[in-house]
């Protein structure tokens, strides 16, 4: 009988640690929850912006084309997601990993190995976080208080991490007490 090794029938896991211990390195996850609140405030500002624009334009266009331009409000609401996703692909696959309002706040993405994060990634955090925050609001926010990465829910279900950026975590280790 030939047995599956033998064959060179099989699965191969290369699982990788986690990079990021929040006891060896706390100054990485010091004020990190509060800090991607904010980020998230100023995100959320940026990408709303050009949509009330956008519906401020369509609402004037009606006017001018005697209700006629009010037809593409219908297209408002797919561009909004379009242009979120873009903002968060395009941000967060960036060298630095970080939304506008991540860069503000000294935060970064990494992938729970430690890889910098990419366009894709970035995307699929947004749809992600939207869906956890519509259907378990309460939960996304309390699970980032019971784990010591502070990881949300949406971070864990697809493998990531939001750290201080290397210039903060470095002034945080230097402003802590020797032991």
């Amino acid at each position: 009988m030939i047995d599956s090794e033998s064959r060179g029938i099989g699965v191969s896991i290369d699982l990788k640690p986690h990079a990021y211990d929040p006891v060896a390195n706390p100054e990485l996850f010091r004020g990190v929850l509060g800090r991607r609140f904010i980020a998230f405030v100023i995100d959320i500002v940026i990408i709303m912006l050009p949509v009330a624009f956008a519906a401020v334009f369509i609402f004037f266009l009606g006017l001018v084309t005697f209700l006629l331009g009010w037809a593409l409000f219908w297209l408002l609401y797919p561009a909004t997601i379009v242009w979120a996703l873009v903002y968060c692909g395009s941000t967060l696959g960036s060298p630095t990993s970080a939304t506008v309002g991540m860069r503000m706040m000294d935060l970064e993405m990494r992938t729970w190995y430690g890889a910098p994060a990419y366009f894709v990634l970035g995307a699929v955090h947004a749809i992600v976080f939207w869906i956890t925050v519509s259907i378990l609001t309460p939960l996304v926010l309390v699970v980032g208080l019971l784990n010591g990465r502070q990881r949300l829910l949406h971070d864990i279900l697809i493998g990531t991490v939001v750290i201080n950026n290397p210039a903060r975590a470095q002034a945080l280790r230097k402003a802590r007490p020797p032991l």
